[in-house]
């Protein structure tokens, strides 16, 4: 197999200065056997992402609408640069995407997984024929003259490259960003394999004490009103689900102490578009859990390739929060994605204790955090640090419990001195 031979990036480096700059990136890069082209503008890309990512290997994070969406609402904000490189073979199929971007990141810029921040899993797009066409040599020897074009182009320069949240496996085959080393996330993913109908698999996964806790608590919340559980289809009834979901989440984020992601600049836009826009509204489901007169939970999850992504959820603080509705609503979820044929209940990253109460399977996420400058060395030495004492901090049940209940305190003297 060949190898890679050095890319060649705007004028300097031979192409036209003539040529418009974003089909000049697009076209100037050549490496080999294998053709690759580096894209600053997505509407650029658009036509060949699409036509590549439904049978392409990846996970739902890595659609073309998702990520455009994302860029629109919250990434522009930002200064976020896209950067997003396709290898072709030298017949013309599309071998490999990778949704890469720059961004600013206070001293230096980092290279990073487009949308990095709100994907729960993120890594490239893969042709089937991808691990059988490219070893783990000839990807490093690609690498290699992807970075090195990257660097080349003054918008596209980066000092660290942090790239994060990425599976082992992509679809079937090796990640193979996995070749480039890394660590291990703070956090895992977890997940449910979904057999049989509900009640076999619900008795399956819970004992006779919980199934019936569970029934004593579902009764108590009867004496609310009557249970209803709600699939949205109307624009306003899914919008105004929505906004419940942020507010009740915006509550639970104060109780505990940490950030409101909805009060970031684009973050409600952002989900509000995903599930409203007829070009992403068919993979996404929103739904609530009516207790009588009340929103009880809401949920916003994701459907593809007979996988339910549990995305975003949240239930009242309200006094029927005693007999968890959450917990109701989950069931009614798991009961949904059987009955629409999921084959894989996906509750995503994060170590909450109710997924593994669930899950069959858990999944080790890794983190790319590398210098390039000295800048990078200035941003990525506290990265690393800050991430190997969340790990160990998440990963110890005794400090997480105490960490989390001094945060959740510490949060609780921050509302008394703002209210």
């Amino acid at each position: 197999m060949a190898r890679a031979v050095p890319a060649q990036l705007d004028a300097h480096f031979g192409v036209d200065p003539a040529m418009d700059r974003t089909q000049a990136l697009s076209q100037a890069v050549a490496l080999g056997d294998i053709r690759v082209a580096i894209y600053e503008d997505l509407a650029a890309v658009e036509r060949d992402w699409r036509a590549f990512e439904p049978y392409a290997d990846r996970t739902v994070f890595q659609s073309f609408d998702w990520l455009a969406t994302w860029q629109r609402h919250i990434g522009a904000r930002n200064g976020v640069q896209p950067a997003i490189v396709v290898g072709r073979d030298v017949a013309g199929p599309i071998l490999f995407l990778l949704p890469l971007s720059v961004r600013a990141g206070g001293w230096a810029h980092e290279l990073a997984w487009l949308g990095s921040e709100l994907c729960d899993y993120n890594g490239p797009l893969l042709a089937p024929a991808f691990s059988a066409r490219i070893d783990r040599a000839y990807f490093l020897a690609l690498w290699g003259d992807i970075t090195r074009s990257l660097q080349a182009h003054p918008r596209l320069r980066y000092d660290v490259i942090a790239l994060e949240k990425m599976p082992e496996l992509v679809g079937a085959q090796q990640n193979p960003m996995r070749f480039l080393g890394g660590t291990v996330n703070p956090s895992g993913a977890y997940l449910a394999h979904l057999t049989g109908e509900w009640e076999a698999f619900y008795t399956a996964k819970r004992s006779s004490a919980t199934r019936r806790r569970d029934r004593t608590k579902r009764k108590k919340l009867r004496e609310y009103g009557e249970i209803k559980f709600i699939n949205p289809s109307s624009d306003s009834d899914i919008l105004s689900s929505l906004d419940t979901l942020m507010a009740q989440k915006a509550r639970s984020f104060a109780r505990m102490g940490v950030g409101n992601l909805f009060a970031k600049p684009g973050h409600t836009e952002f989900y509000r578009a995903l599930a409203t826009d007829p070009a992403t509204r068919h993979v996404v489901h929103v739904s609530r859990l009516d207790v009588g007169a009340n929103a009880a939970a809401v949920n916003l999850g994701l459907i593809y390739r007979e996988r339910y992504y549990h995305l975003l959820a949240s239930y009242s603080d309200c006094d029927l929060s005693r007999f968890g509705p959450g917990a109701a609503h989950l069931h009614d979820l798991l009961h949904y994605a059987i009955d629409r044929g999921c084959r894989i209940f996906d509750f995503t990253i994060g170590d909450e204790r109710y997924k593994r109460d669930w899950c069959d399977t858990e999944l080790t996420l890794y983190d790319i955090i590398a210098p390039v400058t000295w800048r990078g060395a200035l941003v990525a030495m506290p990265m690393l640090a800050a991430q190997r004492i969340k790990r160990w901090i998440k990963q110890t049940p005794v400090v997480w419990n105490a960490f989390s209940a001094a945060r959740a305190f510490i949060g609780s003297l921050a509302r008394r001195v703002r209210g």
